[in-house]
């Protein structure tokens, strides 16, 4: 198979946009020759071609399923590309060390010990020239090493390797390995509603969208003017200022939310938003593609050592964009917990009740029962079995909204994330106007006369362009960062904000995920037309351990297709995990969420880091154990964990003994030291909310304690974990903020 052409670009009047069916395209490859040898042996040694002459398999899809390897499909080359290239990462230089290391002899007996020498003189040898059954022995002992560094080499070799191979797609937007797994690909709804149209639609957003990359000055200027914002000025090097109320950086849960509230009031808004917007008829559906655009980090991101692997939108609506749809409103022990015992009484009063429940009228949030997917029938079955109280999950789409694909955005606009709803409300309003494609970077702001704190005066923007950047202006009475938990921090450290807690006491409601194989043979239940993809990601929840202290876990199920299911998944061996992938559309997963003690800290993309309390591991050691207890009631065969030894359990046919032997032994794995990856979507708390300087980084009106006019309007102020789904509290928490910012606002004028 000939190796994938590098996408193109999609050159339209929204700039650097590009399409989410070719994604992001690969630069030059700058790897030298040495370590690209290395890193091709890499690959190919965990996706090798296997040799099918003794199988009886006569079906063409599985024979190119194995005998395909990971070189034979460029991943090596888009691998060499990524970490020559912009992704960053403390572990890349680690990592290149290490191929070169590997082209050499000496190197690979450092790395590889006996293992890495010949029969042959003169015995050693290069790690490319190492017979690939060694080669195979040499990773599984590196996934299991007692050395950090060791384990960190090969779960950064996997993980990128994996996450490529198998959501990189060709020309045809399809990939080699998906029909084998039984995995289709996109929803195919969605390329019948494109065909149906006649003319594509350009989206509830496309009158407001200024892109000062790509347009004429003039065009800028008549858009403004349209808008009713004040005529921007220009400096002596032509440095473009524009003029608003009130600049909110990013259009995610909170900054939309904010948008809404001072454009409503009459307050002219400019939202500055790194991402693009991708309207329904851009969509692909297409994992690699969608998530190296529409996610940060291109989907790609770990803390430092590899241990916690995290998903953020980077798109405008932010996370609601491609969220998994569960609305969930603040949980009553934490908003008691964050008023009574915080000090935080905005909590407990009857303003954010009204915020909580304007923020679900306002999504159309509702319960979700209608019709429930393959990993959600599961849980509530197995819960069922075990006499386990199940919850209905709240969803902000209606009970027919039967997609396994939302988290590469909604096909047909019934999930209401924020380009559906808040972000309107710019539109209607006419005070407001979004800037996509631009990177802010820093805060403005200047000494208050006659005073010792500082007042915000705006922000300065960065525009991506083809062949150059642009930096821009923008001059407000106030300032909003909404960025998330991750990007919050840097900018307002970058702006010379110096408060002690910006970018620590990041939380990330970690998880751990547990797997059950149902084969379509299988007699009974469940139905073989059903597929581990499809259908609702989140409609059930099972609160399985639940501690005095308000902190616990809740038991939930993900959406994984298979370049996600495949970084999870354990690798032992090339055969082992092709088997593991094989099964990948009847193999469903049921994840353990805690509500997390433990903290991290943020410097991203330069550093992030999470360590793991001594109760969180206990809680989820605990929540891990349940949800293999629900998958074996269910129905499975065989379940099992990611933790790295890849053991596997077959349930059928095994004694009572025995399984409790096998939760024994669940009990006893190690995770802090990343033996088990541990997986987020939620972070929070790195520039929480307090009621003093000296213990937070904002105030309870989310001002910031260091520069008047500042907001945060995002998960950063949360100031603990909350155990739950944070799209709805984060929404009700910027909701107040952004109306005492409007308070703020109109004492100004």
């Amino acid at each position: 198979m000939a190796p994938p052409k590098v996408h193109d670009v999609s050159k339209d009047e929204s700039g650097k946009r590009w399409s989410l069916w070719s994604g992001r395209p690969f630069g030059p490859n700058k790897l030298s020759k040495k370590e690209q040898e290395s890193l091709t042996a890499l690959c190919d040694t965990l996706l090798p071609s296997m040799d099918l002459s003794n199988s009886n398999t006569k079906e063409e899809a599985v024979s190119e399923f194995y005998t395909t390897s990971a070189s034979m499909t460029g991943t090596p080359d888009m691998i060499g590309s990524m970490l020559a290239g912009e992704f960053q990462h403390p572990a890349v230089p680690l990592l290149r060390l290490a191929l070169l290391l590997l082209s050499t002899w000496y190197g690979t007996f450092i790395l590889c010990g006996r293992d890495g020498l010949s029969d042959k003189f003169p015995y050693f040898q290069k790690f490319s020239k190492v017979d690939v059954s060694k080669r195979e022995q040499i990773l599984l002992s590196w996934s299991l090493s007692p050395f950090s560094l060791i384990r960190m080499l090969f779960k950064a070799i996997k993980f990128i390797t994996m996450r490529l191979f198998f959501s990189q797609v060709n020309e045809k937007g399809k990939n080699v390995t998906w029909q084998a797994m039984d995995y289709i690909g996109p929803d195919p709804d969605l390329q019948g509603k494109k065909n149906q149209e006649e003319e594509k639609c350009k989206g509830p957003l496309h009158s407001i969208l200024l892109h000062i990359n790509t347009k004429p000055h003039q065009a800028i200027l008549d858009q403004l003017q349209q808008a009713g914002f004040p005529a921007p000025t220009s400096s002596s090097s032509n440095l473009l200022t524009i003029h608003c109320d009130a600049v909110i950086i990013g259009s995610g849960s909170g900054g939309s939310v904010a948008a809404s509230v001072l454009a409503k009031s009459g307050h002219k808004v400019i939202v500055v938003e790194k991402g693009h917007y991708y309207q329904t008829t851009d969509l692909s559906l297409l994992e690699g593609p969608t998530a190296s655009v529409m996610y940060e980090g291109g989907g790609v991101i770990a803390t430092d050592n590899i241990g916690v692997v995290m998903l953020a939108g980077s798109t405008i609506g932010g996370g609601s964009t491609i969220n998994w749809s569960a609305s969930i409103r603040t949980p009553d022990h934490v908003i008691k917990n964050w008023c009574h015992d915080l000090g935080l009484e905005i909590f407990g009063s009857s303003a954010y009740q009204r915020a909580l429940d304007s923020v679900c009228e306002r999504m159309s949030v509702q319960p979700h029962v209608l019709k429930e997917g393959f990993n959600n029938a599961v849980l509530r079955k197995g819960c069922a079995q075990l006499g386990i109280p199940v919850t209905d999950v709240p969803c902000n789409a209606p009970p027919d909204h039967y997609c396994g694909w939302c988290h590469l955005g909604c096909k047909d606009a019934k999930k209401k994330s924020a380009q559906e709803t808040w972000l309107v409300d710019l539109v209607e309003s006419g005070n407001g106007l979004i800037i996509p494609g631009c990177s802010a970077l820093k805060v403005l702001h200047k000494i208050k006369n006659g005073c010792n704190r500082s007042e915000a005066t705006g922000v300065v923007i960065q525009l991506e362009q083809y062949d150059q950047q642009q930096v821009c202006v923008i001059e407000s009475k106030i300032t909003i960062v909404a960025c998330g938990a991750l990007n919050t921090p840097p900018l307002l450290k970058r702006s010379g904000l110096k408060n002690k807690h910006i970018g620590k006491n990041l939380h990330v409601h970690p998880c751990a995920m547990a797997w059950g194989y149902f084969p379509e043979e299988q007699q009974g239940w469940p139905e073989k037309t059903m597929r581990s993809y499809e259908g609702a990601i989140i409609t059930a929840m099972a609160s399985v351990v639940s501690k005095p202290d308000g902190y616990g876990v809740i038991l939930q199920t993900p959406a994984l297709h298979p370049g996600m299911f495949s970084v999870l998944m354990p690798w032992i061996s090339a055969q082992d995990f092709r088997e593991r992938m094989r099964r990948f559309s009847r193999t469903a997963h049921v994840f353990a969420l805690a509500r997390d003690k433990g903290t991290g800290m943020t410097d991203y993309p330069k550093s992030l880091t999470y360590k793991l309390d001594d109760s969180d591991e206990e809680n989820l050691r605990e929540g891990l154990v349940m949800a293999l207890k629900i998958l074996a009631a269910a129905g499975a065969e065989e379940i099992g964990t990611h933790h790295c030894d890849g053991e596997r359990f077959k349930v059928k046919g095994s004694e009572k003994n025995k399984f409790d032997e096998y939760l024994v032994r669940v009990r006893k794995m190690k995770r802090r030291n990343v033996w088990t990856p541990i997986s987020t979507a939620h972070q929070m708390g790195s520039c929480r909310m307090g009621v003093d300087e000296k213990t937070s980084a904002v105030s309870p009106d989310g001002e910031t304690w260091e520069v008047e006019g500042l907001f945060v309007a995002d998960t950063s102020v949360f100031p603990t974990a909350i155990g739950a789904n944070p799209m709805v509290t984060v929404m009700a928490t910027a909701h107040c903020i952004a109306n005492s910012a409007l308070r703020f606002l109109e004492r100004k004028i």
